[in-house]
């Protein structure tokens, strides 16, 4: 089977649906499928060029809903050589771009929502929810209706998605989402993070993992801390991530500032590569307390290196999590965060050690991307079968 996926960006530092992407291609590879980029990037763009697939960049985008004249067009005249088209993410010009050229013909397209559809958002940013209210039935409404199944990476998020408005038609897949390691997560050492960052040396490690956006709740993790920290003078707090360019790094560390804690508090910013395993290698626990996450790629890849998780309930895939014994969940609120952390602390060594193991369980279990891969897959054949096959040697055509 020949798949196109159409995404915004897949830069890294978007967050975890390019990183999502990336994995999910490489899994459906290994099964002997073909998968290809669609993407508004430009086409000199660093991390078009590292793709592990073939990317085709019409970019750059223009606004904050990323509008391109070339998009269109280009999906008319090329998605016959696909058996699908998978779009990532909703709220944007491109999810529209593939209903308008798509529907009636014979490509059927899916869309992941990729949590964009949860409620939080609705009562976090109200004007923001009024505002995609204006084009939610004539816009949104219709791509999710229109689409073939739309996947859903956990029940928790394809409950919640029916939430978020009450004109809401769509038929629900969830396929789940995963992660594989390979090779890479091999690279780095616990004592290369120490190296590179000496507060840390010795310490028992807390890590934030993920891009500093108001709703990971890094202001509950730093405010928990400062409550444990007296009692455990080894704890030490490192955020790891991008800011999200609207300044939440300064306000966090003034908030830790104010605490008291800003001297036991390392910032790394985005990791990357061994650096980012070698933070993975070098945690005792990892802590994401979310107000709203449809799946956390840095959760799982936490999981699979054997690190437990302390998240909020909030986060979906938290009833898999506590199930398996692989980690804490809380409330997404200053008090919730503490006891998640609370009880961690509270853990005999042996404990400790036990809950590392299922943490590996959990992921084997639940989050390995093959067999994500593999129910994507058996969702989108039933659906496929109609689509033009590609010919041997057609390549897309490539538009000025």
């Amino acid at each position: 089977m020949r798949l196109l996926n159409v995404i915004r960006s897949v830069d890294p530092a978007s967050g975890g649906m390019a990183e999502g992407l990336r994995q999910s291609v490489a899994a459906t590879r290994a099964m002997g499928h073909e998968e290809e980029v669609l993407t508004l990037d430009a086409p000199h763009d660093d991390w078009v060029r590292s793709f592990p697939a073939t990317v085709h960049a019409i970019g750059p985008a223009t606004g904050l809903y990323g509008h391109c004249n070339r998009l269109v067009p280009w999906l008319r005249d090329n998605a016959p050589l696909y058996d699908a088209v998978v779009v990532h993410g909703l709220w944007q010009f491109h999810s529209l771009a593939v209903r308008r050229a798509l529907k009636g013909g014979p490509v059927p397209y899916f869309i992941y929502p990729h949590g964009m559809l949860d409620p939080w958002f609705k009562q976090r940013y109200p004007l923001k929810h009024l505002k995609k209210w204006l084009y939610w039935p004539w816009a949104d409404y219709r791509v999710l209706r229109d689409a073939a199944a739309v996947l859903f990476t956990a029940g928790e998020e394809a409950r919640l998605a029916a939430q978020s408005f009450w004109l809401y038609r769509a038929r629900p897949a969830v396929v789940g989402y995963g992660v594989a390691l390979g090779e890479p997560s091999q690279l780095g050492s616990a004592d290369e993070f120490a190296q590179a960052w000496p507060a840390t040396r010795g310490k028992r490690v807390v890590l934030f993992l993920g891009r500093l956006h108001p709703k990971k709740g890094g202001d509950l993790l730093i405010e928990a801390f400062a409550e444990l920290a007296d009692s455990e003078p080894s704890l030490h707090l490192v955020m790891a991530g991008p800011d999200d360019s609207s300044g939440v790094r300064a306000g966090l560390e003034a908030l830790a500032a104010r605490l008291g804690v800003a001297h036991r508090i390392t910032w790394t910013g985005m990791l990357g590569g061994s650096a980012k395993w070698s933070a993975l290698k070098a945690a005792e626990v990892f802590a994401l307390p979310s107000h709203q996450e449809n799946f956390g790629i840095a959760v799982v890849e936490a999981l699979a290196m054997g690190v437990p998780v302390l998240i909020s309930d909030k986060v979906n895939i938290w009833r898999e999590i506590v199930d398996g014994g692989a980690g804490h969940a809380g409330s997404d609120t200053v008090a919730g965060t503490a006891d998640a952390l609370r009880r961690w602390l509270q853990l005999l060594p042996a404990e400790r050690d036990a809950m590392k193991l299922r943490a590996v369980a959990c992921y084997q279990q639940h989050f390995h991307m093959a067999s994500a891969a593999r129910r994507l897959i058996d969702t989108i054949t039933p659906h496929a079968r109609g689509a033009l096959l590609l010919q041997p040697g057609a390549t897309p055509n490539s538009r000025p």
